[in-house]
Order: structure tokens, then sequence, then C-alpha cells
């Protein structure tokens, strides 16, 4: 084509006073004319020239048109070339023979020019469109192929994020299938040092590649603490915090987060907008159903997430039960739900536990059967067994253990250059927060550090006599002296020593603050008395007392020692 509207048309006829005629036809419309005498010559100059649309004779010599049309459609592929077949025939057998042999109209004898012309412009536009067609579909697929290469690189990136950790220990048994390539369910797990095991089921809102972009993160949040030994309430926090912050309005996480701990036969569970959890009892074959008691992960701030959990004894060979509402919303081929109901039924007729997660999965999928699925399908089955039957689980906790820091100490120095301006409190906290059980008592070990550190400087260092703060004169007296000690000051210490050691429920951290002064020889007598509601003094060594497991003081008094210790389950 020359320009936009020229075609190039083959004309194939044997007659030549046909083909003179409708040559001129079809040259009065501006468009090329290709001439064939028989059927051999038209495949030939359709293989070298291949024109727009062919004018085909039913009857010539060598080869007629029903076997060039065949030949031709052959060459020309996807391409759409129209091909009006020219006959005189009108008895139906042949005018079939005409369309299966891949003739797409028919002219008949003698030709009527305004017929002819309406059909090219018609046949035109239909080539026109199955070209465009065909463009998008090319273009569509190279645009697919390239998305399934990204699919393929960032499916490979989560499957290394959202592992499913030691999902595959003797004691555990799950499901989870998708509706795409990225799955809205998340299931992981991983040992604590202490030996138990934390699983997370979390169910994003949507599905595919916007649900697994919030798994992500969630995923390495979890298995960047639980390994460390970090309480289940900041792990809890954490995860909030960062869903919060990345995930837009409407997207977040029903999740349930459960702590295993095989040596205790007891279990600690939050529930965050997932359904129900059963705790099935193998000694009665009853269930204790353990609701949701809080709000998915990623709508609440910090200060408004609420963390506490609940703690059920579990006895050897019970067995827990965690699925997402992928379950309870299952439809049968006539758009019924599974529901509550039937999953209750299959809990309160079974007679054998250990067949008991293959009933459930057996009654969902048989009542689901080959329709299609609505939503991703999650199971968890978590068996209490003894510590040693646990073998994978076992071994992890083990590496874990080998590999945690469990015991370590530090030393901190304040020379008089720093007394003035210098607080060491941001910097020890920033340290003990990254301690695992540290974290949610932060404030607690901020009062107790800041109490021990000002009494060794005002006391021990400025030697102030805290008689002073015995009265409200005396109170500001206090403090002009203190600031004056501050910038007169040319000598002294403070030494900070922290010691760190874990224990297989939680941790103690022991703070020792030593001083140059002369000693504080009163707090003894201090710890003894009860102060009135007037007496400033001696307040904050009576609160660290309160606070911490013990407080001894060492030498002449310049040495104070405080011991905190924690639980992972505070």
């Amino acid at each position: 084509m020359t320009d936009k509207h020229q075609l190039t048309i083959l004309v194939a006829d044997d007659t030549q006073t046909d083909r003179l005629i409708l040559t001129s036809i079809v040259e009065s419309e501006g468009h090329r004319v290709l001439s064939a005498r028989d059927g051999l010559e038209a495949v030939e100059l359709y293989e070298r020239e291949r024109p727009d649309l062919v004018l085909l004779d039913v009857l010539m010599p060598r080869l007629d048109g029903l076997g060039a049309a065949r030949k031709i459609k052959t060459l020309a592929g996807e391409e759409l070339v129209p091909i009006i077949f020219l006959t005189s025939l009108t008895d139906t057998e042949s005018l079939v023979q005409c369309l299966d042999a891949g003739g797409d109209d028919f002219l008949s004898k003698p030709y009527n020019r305004v017929i002819l012309q309406a059909k090219i412009k018609s046949f035109y536009r239909m080539r026109e469109m199955h070209t465009t067609m065909l463009a998008q579909r090319d273009q569509i697929a190279l645009h697919n192929e390239h998305f399934m290469q990204e699919q393929t690189v960032a499916k490979q990136v989560f499957d290394n994020i959202a592992h499913s950790g030691c999902l595959d220990a003797n004691n555990v048994k799950y499901y989870l299938s998708s509706l795409a390539i990225f799955n809205g369910d998340i299931m992981l797990a991983a040992m604590r040092p202490s030996g138990s095991m934390m699983v997370l089921l979390g169910d994003f809102t949507g599905h595919g590649l916007p649900a697994a972009v919030g798994a992500m993160p969630l995923a390495a949040t979890f298995y960047g603490m639980v390994p460390k030994g970090f309480a289940m309430t900041d792990i809890l926090r954490e995860m909030n915090t960062k869903l919060k912050s990345i995930l837009p309005v409407g997207i977040f996480c029903c999740a349930t987060l459960v702590d295993i701990n095989f040596r205790k036969q007891q279990i600690r569970i939050w529930n965050g907008g997932l359904p129900e959890c059963f705790l099935y009892h193998s000694d009665t074959l009853t269930y204790t159903p353990l609701v949701s008691r809080h709000l998915p992960l990623g709508v609440l701030s910090d200060r408004e997430f609420a963390d506490d959990c609940l703690t059920y004894p579990m006895a050897r060979g019970d067995r827990l039960y965690i699925w997402s509402d992928g379950i309870h919303e299952a439809r049968n081929p006539q758009d019924e739900m599974f529901g509550e109901k039937r999953l209750q039924e299959v809990f309160e007729n079974n007679a054998q536990p250990d067949k008991l997660y293959d009933e459930i999965l057996d009654r969902v999928q048989g009542f689901v059967g080959q329709g299609e699925k609505h939503d991703d399908l999650s199971l968890i089955e978590i068996l209490m067994a003894e510590p040693s039957q646990v073998n994978a689980v076992a071994a992890e906790a083990e590496r874990r253990n080998q590999s945690t820091l469990a015991e370590w100490g530090m030393s901190f120095d304040i020379q008089p250059a720093s007394f003035r301006m210098f607080d060491p409190l941001p910097l020890l906290l920033n340290i003990l927060v990254e301690v695992p059980g540290l974290r949610s008592h932060s404030g607690t070990l901020y009062t107790v550090i800041s109490e021990l550190y000002s009494n060794a400087l005002e006391h021990g260092v400025l030697a102030l006599d805290s008689s002073l703060k015995d009265t409200q004169e005396g109170f500001t007296a206090y403090y002009e002296q203190r600031q004056k000690k501050l910038d007169e000051i040319g000598e002294g210490f403070i030494r900070l020593h922290l010691h760190h050691r874990t224990t297989d429920d939680g941790g103690s951290l022991t703070i020792r603050v030593e001083d140059s002064g002369s000693g504080f020889l009163g707090a003894k007598e201090w710890r003894q008395e009860k102060p009135s509601i007037t007496d400033y003094r001696g307040r904050g060594l009576r609160l660290v007392d309160s606070l911490c497991d013990g407080v001894r003081y060492l030498g002449d008094g310049n040495e104070v020692e405080a011991v905190f210790s924690w639980r992972n389950d505070d």
C-alpha cells in the first residue's frame, strides 16, 4: 500500500475478458491490481507480492480456485487475506466447497461494479481490524512475558523472605493454597532460644501481589526477632508498627500469633481478626474455642494497639487448629458457604484425633468440589509433643541457643568534661532495648539507671547534701549549688557497669554504678525509712529498690548495684 486507502488486489481468472473487466473496476477505485491466468500463477503472485485481497475464479486450468485458495490460506498463516470467489455456480454444494476451501465471500457473474466496490471496502475494514487485533495480541503477550519474568523474580525474593521456617517439624501439619502466584495468606514459624515454637498465620486483605507486599516486611520482622528471643508483645508491636507505617488505608493483616511452650505444656496466643482457633483435647475429644479479641495488624497506632495475650494449658497429645476465613467462606457450586457449623461438626464427630486434620481438609475440599475457589485456604495443626520428639524443631533450637549472645557485660566511664552537658541515658537505653525481652521494660530501666546515675553524680562526685531538700527553700538552694559545682568541677568519674545473662524464661540485668566520691553511708538507713509526703530525700533510691529484685551498696556506699530480672511472658 502506498497510501492509507490503496490496496493490492490479486485477480485470478482464466478468461481474459473477465480479468480486464475486474481490473478496470478495481483500478478505478485507485487500487493496484495483480493479474493471474490460473491457480498456479495466483499462488506464485501471492507468495511474491502478499496482496491485501484475492479475487479468485473457481474453474481454472492447472490449479482450480479451490486448490489455490487452500495454498494461499496456508501461506497467509495468521494474517487475514480475504478471498472472494468469482463464480457462475449457484448450487449449494459448490458454494459450500468454496467456503470449506477458505473462501470468505462470493461474487456472481456478470460482475456488479457497486457490489464489488462495497465488498472490497468491507473486507479492507475487516483486514485492518484483524491486523490491529494481532498487533495488540502480540503486545499483550510481550507484556505478559515481562510480567511473568518479574513475578518469577519477585516470587523468589518473597519465598526467601516469607519462608515456612520450621513448619516442617514433625509435630506440625499445614495446608496453604492460593488463588494466584502470590498468596494473601502467610504462614511463619520459628524457634525461640528457650526452645518454644512461635507460629503466625496471617491473612492480608486482597490476593496476589498487593497482599504479598505487606507479607514481606511482616515475615522479615518475625524471623528477625523470634530467633533472638524477643518477647511476644515486642514482636507484635513491631509488626503492627511496621505494617501501619507502610500499608495504605484499607489494607491490613488479620493474624494469629501463638507461642507453644513444650516444656511448660502451655500456649500464649494473640488473635487479631482471624476466625476463632480450636484447642482440641485428645483425652476428652472436646475442643475449646479461642476467639479473636483484637483488631488486625496494621490498623491501630502503637499507642492504641493492644498486645495482651492469653495463656492456656495444653496437655501432651492436644492439638491446636488455626485457619483463615477461607475455610468458613469456601463455596460449593450452588454458592453456599461451608460455614462455621459444618466445621464444628467435623470436630464434634471425630473419634480419632490423629485423623482430624485430614478430615477437615477432605470435608472442605469435597464441599467445594471442582468449582471456582473464592479465597485462599489455610489450615495449621500443632501437636503438643515432647520436646525431644520435635526433631527439626529441637535441632534448630539448639543451634539458635548456640548462636545467641547469652551472657555479656560492658563498662561505661563518664569524665568531668561531660558531667554538665552529657546525658548517658539515651545511649545506654539504645543498647539495652536491642536485648531480646528488654524493649517492653525500657521505661523501668530508664527510671532505674537515671536514679542511680543522678545519685552518683549529685551525692558522690558533687558531694551535695541531700538534707537541703527537706524544705522547699532548701530544694531551690540544692539545685543552685548543683549547677555551680558542675560549672567548676575538674576531676572525678562515674562508671556504669552492665552485665546481662539469659535464662530459660527471660534474663537478668545487673546495673552497677561507681563514683569517685567519698561514699554514701546513709543509704542503708534510707532504705528502712518510710518517706512522708513532704520528704524529698531518698525517694529515688526507694523507687529503684521497688523496681528491682535487689539493691545493695558496696564499699563505702560509692558503689550501688541493682539487679533487674524479667520473663519473656511478662
